[in-house]
């Protein structure tokens, strides 16, 4: 049985809505003293989709995502470039911009859609590997995003580029509603598990 697009993005819709509430109430529930020694650099597994010198697309975290400034600060010690989207205004497409020291917090401005971005004159960049946001997860690697299809419209510009997803545990889902465009993750990285690389 075919379900109607309508059908599908109010699915989607519902989902993101019951999701987005239990990762608030499980960030919520985590000690704080915790949830500061998390994410703090990525998995020795992830290392064979990072290859030396690449360029790593990360995303400034807002509210309850899973947060990116460790990986951000690691990466760049270890001497990579890091990249973070910028958007002219809403509605543009998503661009990626140098994010020149991820130990200086002012080298970054609020975006139009509340996270913050490079500064307008940084550099433009192009991430060699892409860490991604996510509202949920399968176990084999499909992500539910915010909605707005700004990862969707690049990775599929893109499709040489390994996307890695970023996530809290409660965000896993057993299946979800996917779409012909919909490409699977590389790998999802959570405070207890890597899952992939695929």
């Amino acid at each position: 049985m075919s379900v109607e697009p309508g059908d599908l993005a109010a699915r989607k819709a519902a989902l993101r809505k019951a999701m987005r509430a239990a990762r608030r109430e499980h960030v919520g529930a985590i000690d704080p003293r915790m949830k500061a020694l998390l994410f703090m650099r990525p998995p020795a597994a992830l290392a064979a989709l990072v290859p030396a010198g690449a360029t790593i697309g990360l995303y400034a975290a807002v509210g309850d995502e899973a947060p990116t400034a460790a990986y951000a600060r690691h990466f760049h010690e270890a001497g990579h470039s890091i990249a973070m989207p910028w958007f002219a205004e809403r509605g543009a497409p998503m661009e990626f911009r140098r994010w020149a020291s991820p130990h200086l917090e002012e080298l970054m401005e609020p975006g139009p859609y509340g996270a913050a971005q490079p500064l307008a004159d940084a550099d433009a960049a192009a991430p060699d590997v892409l860490f991604v946001p996510l509202v949920g997860f399968t176990a084999e690697g499909m992500r539910l995003g915010q909605g707005g299809g700004h990862y969707d419209r690049w990775l599929e510009k893109f499709p040489h580029v390994p996307a890695i997803g970023m996530a809290w545990d409660a965000q896993l889902a057993e299946n979800l509603p996917t779409e012909a465009h919909d490409r699977p993750l590389a790998a999802v990285v959570t405070p207890a598990r890597l899952y992939g690389p695929y």
